[in-house]
């Protein structure tokens, strides 16, 4: 018996084409002009998902999604992209070529490791690299293993031989590796932690220049001058560069890269550096070890050149000072001598190099105006006994070549009048016998 109940009304509705079907029907229907227009096949509209449909139980356990994406076909507009062109390194520091950004440099030429894994590193990785922890360590190092040298003996004469010794193979070292990547690249990962990171890439390294400089010094100027140029270059440049960049900002620009903040840093530390040497350090040595042509610049005593002294009218005690006065005064002038030192530009020399050098000639300058070279013969004695100081030496020579052929020429004639005298009273003598 058939049923009385009404059929519901269904609704067929047949599946989304696959490409190849639309194509071919496509195909048999349009005209050639319109296939064109038509060419590209669109996607069909994504089926929107009710929330029982996202529920997050049936989205993990369906494998994807329910709307097919088409391949999109590439438009023939289009401009093909040129292959990427490997990237060409030559060695050196390159932070594109690196992997880690602009900062790949910087944190190996600053890190205190090579593998930047001890405890310190990672407690205090911002503040080692922004200060450069390692390279001042270094640098500060350097002017107490020279105090330990003087302490110890060691004369300068027998320290400037191997440093130049030292110098010429380092520095072929750097010219190559500049020259020859491999080597650059063993070279950074070796020692990058005590260069900056110009010095990585586009500049020797700077212990070339602390080197050539402690070289000069100890080379061409006395014992006592040659110690205080390398403390000064130690301790001063240190302090400027620690100090300025602290408070830098807050201070006048002395010039480009230098602030006052930090030529005041290097004027306290180079004072004190002096207090330190020559009255705490040198007291404590043999007086044996500063003679000859390793004695001191300074003895202790300042005084006024004879030309000054004679227009002013002062005797020699009265132009003289001693003790705690002519300390004070030797420790500002050093202090103002590493200000400038470390504040000007020499025709952009590297600090290392100018502050050892010019510390060493404004210092020498001083002590050959205001040390007693002029003044009595055993100063006269000490600044010739150095035989690296060669040109205040030759005009005190010179100076007292023509005291001593003034003398020597009134001792004869001094002579001859007392032979004639002789000669005189002998002649009376005879006369008075024969009489």
């Amino acid at each position: 018996m058939a049923s009385t109940q009404p059929i519901p009304e269904t609704r067929v509705i047949s599946p989304s084409p696959t490409p190849t079907e639309s194509s071919s029907a496509r195909d048999s229907y349009f005209t050639s002009t319109t296939k064109k227009r038509n060419g590209r096949v669109k996607s069909p509209p994504s089926i929107a998902e009710s929330p029982e449909s996202s529920d997050p139980e049936s989205s993990r356990a369906r494998p994807r999604s329910r709307s097919p994406k088409l391949s999109k076909k590439d438009s023939a507009r289009k401009i093909p992209k040129s292959p990427p062109e490997p990237i060409k390194t030559d060695g050196h520091l390159d932070p594109s070529s690196a992997g880690m950004g602009s900062s790949y440099w910087r944190n190996l030429s600053r890190s205190p490791s090579p593998l930047g894994l001890i405890p310190l590193h990672r407690e205090w990785r911002s503040f080692i690299h922004r200060h450069e922890i390692p390279r001042k360590a270094l640098h500060v190092s350097i002017g107490f293993f020279t105090l330990g040298l003087f302490v110890s003996g060691a004369q300068t004469s027998a320290i400037h031989p191997p440093l130049l010794t030292a110098l010429i193979p380092i520095f072929a070292v750097d010219f190559i590796r500049m020259h020859y990547p491999p080597l650059n690249r063993l070279y950074i990962r070796a020692l990058g932690a005590f260069m900056r990171e110009s010095e990585a890439h586009d500049k020797y390294n700077g212990v070339i220049s602390y080197l050539a400089g402690a070289w000069a010094v100890l080379r061409f100027c006395p014992k006592d001058i040659a110690v205080m140029s390398i403390l000064l270059l130690s301790w001063c440049d240190t302090a400027a560069s620690t100090f300025g960049r602290l408070w830098g900002r807050y201070t006048p620009r002395v010039r480009k890269g230098k602030s006052l903040a930090g030529t005041i840093a290097a004027f306290v530390t180079g004072a004190a550096a002096a207090v330190v040497f020559w009255v705490v350090v040198a007291p404590r040595v043999p007086a044996e070890w500063s003679t000859g042509i390793n004695a001191f610049a300074f003895d202790g005593t300042l005084s006024l050149p004879p030309t000054i002294r004679n227009l002013l009218g002062w005797k020699e005690v009265e132009s003289t000072v001693s003790g705690t006065v002519a300390t004070t005064i030797v420790a500002v002038v050093s202090g103002l001598v590493a200000a400038v030192s470390e504040a000007i530009d020499v025709f952009g020399l590297d600090d290392n190099l100018t502050i050892p050098v010019l510390s060493g000639i404004g210092l020498n300058a001083f002590f050959w105006c205001f040390g007693g070279a002029f003044t009595e013969a055993g100063t006269r004695l000490k600044f010739e006994s150095n035989r690296y100081m060669t040109w205040p030496i030759e005009i005190v020579r010179r100076e007292t070549e023509q005291v001593d052929e003034l003398n020597a020429s009134k001792v004869q004639d001094a002579e001859v009048e007392v032979e004639a005298e002789k000669a005189e009273v002998g002649a009376i003598r005879v006369e008075q016998e024969g009489q």
